[in-house]
């Protein structure tokens, strides 16, 4: 019978930001998703070389009441522990705790809303996996600094990670540093605080925030170590296969250059502690000079980290010469794959892929692997009864565990998975409630209205057998119809 070991963490994932709300409560000061406008256009707005970093009347924002995860954390850690989680990744507000971002000490306050969530966790027995940094950095930092093209950002990194680090020793043992690190290549906005500007090199400030970001991880890492010898530091990526869209040898060379820089780029930094040899070719073809300082190399090299922590949601797929009918695949860029099916977002489903990406960055890196982001937006449709049938859910994420247990069983070793959105959030691409990832339904809708009551989903009772019975109830059951 195909299982996981007892020592496997399945649970959920969520981010401060797309599930707290109280924006402005707590001494909380202002960040960079505050300003991020909910709806379809979302990610144009952000990407628009003249955003302003304001709040503006015409746009709506839902992230500012997100789900109420700031009142409500209690029913919601009730909820997880009915379902059997052993851990909950959850991300901490940098604004909460450094309301601008560069003072010099922490929001006591912050700390205690953390503190009362932290302690929850515990006390239901569920692990608590916390991101430091999860597309959210203080707003003063993007409008004041310019966002991570500031070096100065790595000393105030470093800082609030060693406020987190001393505060949580002996109750979290498991960090991720930064968010999809990797996704500054796509969404330097999102993951850098950077509006980048028509004038401006988009490669050259691209690269140098995520140097800044992969030094600033690696002292985190290093403090982290001084402080509690005990915690697991983690990376976190967006890892996809990059498949070639057919067997000319132009596009297996675009899609292997396609794939070494998006999965190995940045892992190989925070794994390896080095720069990749393929990246001082890029650097060279595209007119980018890194700014480091003397020791910058060292530190990398000296901190790297001791597990490789991914989110996966599709592959991709390249083809070296695109005409306008293929411009377009996934979020992601690439061409459309035509033997996968889409989400109704327009995301490939590709459960083989999590085998296939499982396997290389396990055969390239040799350290522990962690699924921290996997799962199906939707609609979801509540009937007359109250209840919410999501076996579209049920099916993906059936298929994908099935993808997880086969690279388990190819000698991959995974510590754990948690399942994008556990309760419905607000979604980081769109903005929209809609958009739905959970096990828990929440009243709340695109036009603000809604109860915010917590409903099951059917796939909440579907995860929970799967966490009772170690994952072999993926083998036992039909397809639910």
């Amino acid at each position: 019978m195909k299982q996981v070991s007892s020592e496997f963490l399945w649970g959920g994932a969520t981010a401060a930001n797309q599930l707290e709300g109280g924006y402005q409560e707590g001494g909380k000061g202002l960040s960079i998703a505050d300003v991020m406008p909910g709806g379809k256009h979302r990610m144009k707005i952000i990407h628009d070389p003249t955003f302003d970093f304001e709040l503006h009347d015409e746009y709506s924002y839902p992230n500012h009441e997100g789900i109420d995860f700031y009142h409500r954390y209690k029913e919601d850690i009730a909820l997880f522990k009915e379902m059997g989680f052993k851990t909950f990744r959850m991300s901490i507000a940098w604004s909460r705790i450094f309301p601008k971002g560069d003072e010099m000490e922490p929001n006591e306050e912050g700390l205690q809303f953390y503190d009362r969530v932290i302690d929850e966790l515990v006390a239901q027995g569920i692990e608590p996996l916390v991101t430091i940094s999860h597309y959210e950095m203080p707003l003063h930092l993007a409008k004041q600094y310019g966002g991570w093209r500031d070096r100065r950002l790595v000393t105030y990194f470093e800082r609030y990670s060693r406020v987190l680090f001393e505060r949580y020793q002996g109750k979290v043992k498991y960090w991720l540093t930064f968010n999809e690190i990797n996704g500054a290549q796509f969404m330097p906005m999102l993951s850098l605080g950077i509006a980048i500007r028509e004038e401006e090199n988009t490669l050259q400030l691209t690269y140098q925030g995520l140097h800044h970001q992969l030094v600033a991880s690696a002292l985190a890492t290093k403090a982290a170590r001084e402080i509690d010898p005990s915690m697991q530091i983690g990376c976190m990526l967006i890892a996809a296969p990059v498949y070639p869209y057919s067997s000319n040898p132009d596009d297996v060379w675009y899609a292997h250059d396609a794939e070494r820089m998006m999965n190995f780029f940045c892992g190989d930094v925070h794994v390896r502690g080095k720069y990749p040899n393929f990246a001082k070719r890029f650097f060279q073809e595209n007119g980018i000079e890194l700014e480091m300082e003397d020791s910058d190399l060292e530190i990398l090299k000296e901190n790297t980290v001791d597990f490789f922590s991914l989110s996966y949601y599709m592959s991709r797929t390249e083809k070296a010469e695109k005409n306008q009918d293929e411009s377009e695949g996934n979020i992601m860029s690439g061409v459309k794959n035509p033997y996968l099916q889409a989400s109704d977002w327009g995301w490939e489903i590709d459960p083989t892929g999590l085998r296939v990406i499982l396997n290389k960055l396990y055969e390239r890196y040799e350290v522990p692997l962690f699924i921290v982001e996997n799962g199906l937006g939707a609609y979801d449709k509540v009937e007359s009864d109250g209840t919410i049938h999501d076996h579209y859910r049920i099916d993906y994420l059936r298929d994908h565990l099935k993808g997880m247990m086969d690279a388990i069983e190819d000698g991959v070793e995974v510590m754990g998975y948690t399942s994008w959105g556990c309760i419905d959030l607000v979604s980081a691409s769109t903005g929209e409630y809609s958009k739905r990832y959970g096990f828990i339904y929440v009243d709340r809708h695109d036009d603000s209205t809604g109860t915010l009551e917590r409903k099951r989903k059917e796939s909440f009772f579907w995860y929970q057998e799967v966490i009772r019975s170690q994952g072999a109830s993926l083998y036992e059951e039909e397809s639910v119809k």
